[in-house]
This record gives structure tokens, C-alpha cells and sequence, in this order.
């Protein structure tokens, strides 16, 4: 099972304000415990919302939106893709992060193509497989 944990956006990184030697040292070992396992897809930080954009979908019209965006509790500063055997799995592995206090993480599953059924006939299953290879292949 695939999981993409979320990592809470903060007053320090909406204004741009990068992490300490210390805690990027020790998110460094982190990753690497968790590629070491197997458990880590992918995993980023991201710019604050200063430099981010929303595209709004309303009445069959979009509009663009530009950051900086004010619900800090609802942004995101950064993400880990991963791989467990269960949600209670990559839970264990989430309490390892070096985090302090105040910070609340969001764990989800992410959809594989069983979770579908028969929804996803053989054509769009095919599609996905193909796209999913193409995407791999870029990395």
C-alpha cells in the first residue's frame, strides 16, 4: 500500500524561512532510514504559498488565484510518499520523524488501481499501467 503523509505548512514556512542545519541533518537521516527500508517513494519540501498559485474550477469557467494564501492550518509545507504494509505501518514510521511538539501529520492512503473494481475496465486499466511506467521512467 502506497500512503501520502502530509506535512502541516507553519508561520516560518509561509515567510520562507528554511529549517536549521540541525533539523535538515536530522531529516536527512531520516529519509535515509526510511530508503534504507524500502518505505520511502518520494518526499519534498515546498515553497511557501507566496510563490504558489490556485486554479479555481466554478460554472464551467477557471480563474487563477496567486498565493500567499491565509489558512496556514490548511497548507502544506511538505510530503512523503510511502510504502507499508498497512496505515498502522506508516504510522509507526511517522512517529520516527524528527518533529517537535504542535505538529499534527495526515496520513492517507493513496488509491491503487484494485480499489476500483470493475470501474476501472481493461482499457483504463491498461492506460493507467502505461502512464504509471512513463511517469516511473522519468525519474
Amino acid at each position: 500500500m502506497r500512503f501520502l503523509v502530509l506535512v502541516p505548512a507553519s508561520k516560518q514556512s509561509e515567510a520562507g524561512q528554511l529549517p536549521s542545519g540541525e533539523l535538515l541533518e536530522k531529516m536527512g537521516k531520516y529519509n535515509e532510514e526510511l530508503a534504507s527500508a524500502g518505505v520511502l517513494l518520494a518526499g519534498e519540501g515546498l515553497h511557501p504559498t507566496s510563490k504558489a498559485k490556485r486554479v479555481k474550477f466554478a460554472g464551467g469557467q477557471t480563474s487563477v488565484i496567486d498565493g500567499p494564501f491565509t489558512e496556514s492550518k490548511e497548507l502544506i509545507a511538505g510530503f512523503w510518499i510511502m510504502k507499508a504494509a498497512s496505515i498502522d505501518e506508516a504510522v509507526q514510521w511517522v512517529k520516527k520523524a524528527p518533529f517537535g511538539g504542535g505538529v499534527h501529520i495526515e496520513i492517507r492512503p493513496i488509491f491503487e488501481a484494485e480499489d476500483f473494481g470493475a470501474q476501472l475496465n481493461p482499457e483504463l486499466r491498461a492506460r493507467e499501467e502505461r502512464l504509471r511506467k512513463e511517469t516511473e521512467s522519468r525519474r
